[in-house]
């Protein structure tokens, strides 16, 4: 059994035990499978100018709100949703966010069209489609954007994606592995 005091994590998920099993169990973990993609690109872009912890608080709700992730069934997604969305307490009822959603799952299904998956255009990006494993003393030295970000950002808003910009996909390619900025003391790094 672990002893949880002398177990290093990065400072920014503190002492909240949703943070620490998210920071412990997911974050910076790579992920290839499209629809786990899809739900950080939804999540990530419902964080937009909000904590993380926000929106991870909520995840459980967004999964039912948003047909469990299935972008299939988000990009089907009518007025008619939208307004039950606005009305659904358990989301962050904001109308930008709520189409931005619907709208990046009709892209996200056009990119498994052209790539095979999302999953394959995304890793694309990298070298060798391996993670980037940065150095850091401390959380705080981690980026909140780089070149690739904003390269994949400008990429994915020509192809018409919304609240996709390089902050936000820097988060989204460090939530799902692409990018592993775990302090080098940290015991999932």
């Amino acid at each position: 059994m672990k002893n949880e005091e002398n177990i290093v994590r990065c400072g920014w998920c503190g002492t909240d035990p949703l943070y620490m099993k998210y920071h412990d169990e997911e974050w910076g973990k790579p992920v290839q499978d499209d629809k786990t993609l899809f739900e950080f690109l939804v999540l990530e872009s419902a964080q937009a100018g909000l904590s993380w912890i926000t929106v991870l608080r909520k995840r459980e709700n967004y999964r039912k709100a948003f047909a469990g992730f299935d972008p299939i069934k988000v990009a089907k997604f009518t007025i008619a949703d939208v307004e039950r969305l606005m009305q659904d307490s358990g989301i962050i009822r904001n109308r930008q966010k709520i189409e931005a959603a619907i709208n990046n799952a009709c892209l996200f299904l056009d990119i498994q069209k052209e790539y095979g998956s999302f999953s394959e255009f995304i890793w694309g990006y990298l070298p060798n489609k391996k993670p980037i494993v940065n150095s850091l003393k401390e959380h705080k030295s981690a980026p909140a954007r780089t070149e690739l970000s904003d390269r994949i950002s400008s990429d994915m808003k020509k192809r018409g994606f919304k609240f996709f910009g390089t902050t936000i996909c820097y988060a989204h390619m460090q939530a799902t592995g692409m990018i592993n900025d775990h302090i080098d003391d940290c015991h999932a790094k």
